[in-house]
């Protein structure tokens, strides 16, 4: 991607921003805008991180034998009512009738229209289990839509639901959808508490939150270091154990830490809470019918973003891990001015492309270098190689990992066969 070419425009300061690293740098970036409280539309290179994060999401869920389907966002009222939500989600349903007086739900999540799809196809025990996953947008009618992609009424979000006809088959899948996770937040470079959570207005026997600590973090988490085991403060509360000092971790004794962090991520075993209320049943090999048992498992996309750039920023830019980064290289041209140096550039984007790198290259004309270099902060590619008169002058390039800062001279030849991707 020419740079010249590429949809944006970067600002100095924003006044939204409100300080917070995680949406101050998507908003001078012009990685988002906002539309309204809540509301932010994606641009060419917040989408470009966005799809990247999907398909690294979408390739773990393929992984552990996940189906994709996708499902409307419209719901229609009879299906809440039968599931008892329609007045107890929390926060409400956005709710809105048709020209017939219908009433309908912007779905903030899937689990009545999951339910309803398994209800049709699933009758026997030889139909179990399965997994069906999404990735799709969500409505949550938040009161208060704060920190910028942390809270918002509109998202997108994976949405996974498993149905089994035994608990401890459930139990396994539930695990194995725990470690996928884990490999997830590896791949973002995010260091991720999973702790033991209150289940609210989805329900369920138990179920546990993805946490990452960040000054950002909306959530207080109470964790041991040393067994870890880790625990929100409203499941303390739930289990009245908290009080005014912090609890001790029930395995080992030892106080456990507080923790500001962000959720990305929660897991839940449904058992038959919405098989029963819905019907759901399956034929056993005794010929006995029983309600199908389920699990549900959410990713906020939205969320994984704000909280990337949260850990990995500095003062000034952030610095996108590899895997979602919107191009791996910027490849910068400072302003050169001799022809063949700069077809000499050209050939080494032609180059990286071939070798299926994601790199944008600024070729802009009359753009200072102060400006190029700034902007290169803002969008934060792992690697920038930049070529300008003095490097040429040596047949050189200087190339700096923006994770650990190093800027090196490296020979024009050996420029690409040189670099750590």
């Amino acid at each position: 991607m020419k740079q010249s070419k590429l949809f944006y425009k970067t600002s100095k300061s924003v006044s939204e921003a409100d300080g917070a690293a995680e949406i101050k740098f998507l908003l001078q970036g012009d990685y988002i805008e906002r539309l309204a409280s809540g509301v932010y539309s994606f641009l060419p290179l917040g989408w470009r991180v966005m799809r990247k994060l999907t398909e690294l999401i979408r390739r773990e869920m393929d992984s552990i034998g996940a189906q994709e389907v996708s499902l409307p966002t419209l719901q229609p009222k009879k299906i809440w009512e039968e599931s008892g939500r329609w007045d107890a989600m929390e926060p409400p349903l956005f709710k809105l009738e048709d020209q017939h007086k219908k009433e309908f739900a912007l779905g903030p999540t899937h689990e009545e229209v999951m339910t309803g799809l398994a209800k049709k196809r699933i009758n026997s025990y030889k139909n179990l289990p399965v997994y069906l996953y999404q990735i799709q947008t969500k409505f949550r009618n938040e009161i208060r839509a704060t920190g910028g992609l942390l809270r918002t009424r509109e998202f997108l979000m994976k949405d996974l639901y498993s149905f089994h006809d035994d608990s401890k088959d459930l139990a396994e899948y539930y695990k194995l959808v725990a470690k996928t996770y884990h490999r997830i937040f590896d791949a973002l470079e995010l260091n991720v508490l999973q702790i033991d959570a209150v289940s609210g207005s989805i329900g369920g026997e138990t179920s546990h939150e993805f946490m990452v600590p960040s000054d950002s973090g909306e959530d207080e988490v109470y964790y041991c270091n040393e067994c870890k085991l880790g625990f929100s403060a409203e499941y303390l509360q739930e289990k009245r154990q908290k009080d005014s000092n912090i609890p001790k971790c029930e395995k080992c004794g030892d106080k456990l830490s507080v923790e500001s962090c962000i959720e990305c991520g929660h897991i839940f075993n449904l058992g038959d809470k919405y098989s029963k209320s819905m019907k759901l049943e399956y034929v056993d090999r005794d010929g006995k019918k029983n309600n199908v048992l389920m699990g549900c498992y959410g990713i906020g996309l939205g969320r994984i973003m704000a909280t990337v750039i949260a850990v990995h920023h500095d003062e000034r830019r952030i610095i996108w891990p590899k895997s979602i980064a919107p191009f791996e290289i910027h490849l910068i041209n400072l302003n050169l001015k001799d022809e063949k140096q700069i077809e000499r550039i050209e050939e080494i984007e032609k180059e990286l492309i071939e070798k299926g790198i994601d790199v944008l290259y600024d070729d802009r004309l009359g753009v200072s270098a102060g400006e190029k270099l700034a902007e290169a902060d803002l969008i934060g590619a792992p690697i920038r190689i930049i070529a300008s008169e003095k490097t040429l002058a040596e047949n050189k390039l200087e190339i700096m990992t923006r994770k650990d800062k190093n800027a090196e001279l490296i020979d024009i030849d050996k420029a690409i066969s040189s670099l750590k991707l």
